[in-house]
């Protein structure tokens, strides 16, 4: 060897070594002519036991599997995956071909980098996310455990029988569809299904099937071993379907659910089994199904957009949650209910009038509970007076447009005009309000000046309250 080729070598052997890089050279046929001096660290064995050994031999004895090598070998192409070694480390390679003048493969030069710290945080994390999730619906469970939810309102004729239904299959093992529109409140009652069974002690998973996109479903739904698909955790994963085990699976929206899932959901209801993407393993799973939909699952099935083995195996208990506009002698206690709620949670003081309430009665709530809800939280957050009139209601608003009160007689000045007006918005508040106190917040003016001008216009009826 000349002097400028062994130059030559110590310098590329300079460039692996101190690169920082994890650097392996094979020739074309897959044997090992340079390795990186810290390889015994990545691989378990020293880089003078890696030169001359081939790539093959050391895949089959898991020294490093599968080989990049051997790929880029193949394909004759740049390939990038990830990689496991002996050591059980996690590592990112990527290999690169050399080609001479007659597009031969002559070298593979392969990069590696330790992933394992960052696949060990990723696997942390995602086993923090199912504890949160466990401990998130046992907390839900200790706290409403044995009691009515104070959000289930039971006033009504409808509400009830819903409600001595509820109580009746909570204890059994049958599989229960809520039905009704969006916002009657389906959550709550599945909740209760849960809590009122021999199972409230245990996870209630609830699974939203519109929310979830088709091509996550099944790996989110059934869990994956390690390596089942690209970007697939190296410890895999625990489906919702396992995390439910024991306990209740909540499906709301299932009329979202995507074809090939209902199959595959259809089997582990009758087989009491799943099977994690990329295993053939089967695992036994004990779950009570509760379902939920504000679709006409049976109309679907006529349409072929639910399965009709399906719907027989989900349909065994119908439940079907009445509208709000179908149960009106709940309004009153709903609303206190959330004024109580977010006067606490904002530090306020509000107050509703009976007017308002009765504007409640004649509005048919198309968002249901969930716009009651909504409505009186924003009615708490940004409303200036303390007492809720009618014409702080939107619906109200949009019916009753404001307008200038008639004059009570014909004015001959201006001032005679305005002293009319002001006297009619005085009588108009006098009918509203209970006292001078409400008719100030009406008005807008102070309680002191709302006296006055009654005494000055002989208006007595309300002086006294």
């Amino acid at each position: 060897m000349d002097e400028q080729q062994r130059l030559l070598e110590m310098e590329i052997e300079g460039i692996i070594n101190d690169s920082g890089e994890n650097i392996i050279v094979t020739d074309s046929e897959g044997v090992i002519l340079r390795a990186v001096k810290n390889s015994k660290e990545m691989y378990g064995i020293s880089s003078e036991e890696l030169v001359g050994a081939s790539v093959k031999e050391l895949e089959r004895k898991k020294i490093f599997s599968p080989s990049v090598t051997l790929s880029v070998l193949q394909q004759k192409t740049p390939i990038t995956f990830m990689q496991k070694t002996g050591t059980g480390k996690v590592i990112m390679t990527r290999g690169i071909p050399l080609f001479n003048e007659d597009n031969e493969i002559i070298r593979v030069i392969s990069f590696s980098h330790d992933m394992t710290e960052m696949e060990e945080l990723k696997e942390q994390y995602e086993q923090l996310q199912q504890k949160m999730m466990r401990y998130e619906s046992e907390i839900e469970q200790l706290r409403v455990r044995g009691t009515v939810p104070s959000d289930v309102i039971i006033n009504s004729r409808p509400m009830q029988t819903v409600w001595e239904l509820v109580n009746k299959v909570a204890r059994s093992e049958a599989t229960v569809v809520l039905q009704g529109e969006s916002g009657v409140g389906k959550t709550v009652f599945a909740k209760a299904l849960h809590n009122g069974s021999d199972r409230g002690g245990k996870p209630m998973i609830e699974v939203n099937c519109g929310a979830i996109p088709q091509s996550l479903f099944e790996s989110e739904m059934f869990g994956y071993e390690p390596g089942a698909f690209t970007g697939a955790s190296s410890k895999g994963k625990v489906g919702l379907i396992e995390l439910a085990d024991q306990g209740t699976l909540f499906l709301d929206e299932v009329g979202e659910l995507p074809l090939s899932i209902q199959v595959k959901l259809l089997k582990v209801l009758q087989e009491k089994k799943i099977t994690r993407m990329g295993s053939t393993k089967t695992r036994t799973v004990n779950f009570r199904l509760v379902a939920a939909t504000n679709r006409n699952l049976e109309e679907m099935v006529k349409a072929g957009t639910f399965r009709d083995d399906l719907y027989y195996r989900l349909n065994v208990v119908p439940i079907s949650i009445p509208p709000l506009r179908e149960r009106k002698e709940d309004i009153h206690q709903l609303t206190e209910t959330f004024l109580r709620v977010f006067n606490v949670k904002y530090g306020s003081e509000k107050t509703i009038h009976p007017s308002a309430l009765k504007a409640f009665w004649q509005h048919d709530w198309p968002g249901n509970v969930r716009e009651l809800e909504n409505l009186m939280e924003r009615l708490v957050v940004t409303l200036e007076h303390k007492i809720i009139m009618p014409e702080h209601l939107p619906f109200t608003q949009k019916r009753e447009p404001k307008h200038v009160p008639e004059f009570e007689a014909p004015a001959s000045s201006l001032q005679e005009a305005l002293e009319s007006l002001e006297k009619s918005w005085l009588l108009r508040a006098s009918r509203k309000c209970k006292s001078t106190y409400e008719m100030a917040e009406y008005l807008g003016l102070s309680q002191p000046t709302v006296f006055r001008r009654l005494k000055k216009y002989g208006i007595n009826s309300i002086m006294n309250r």
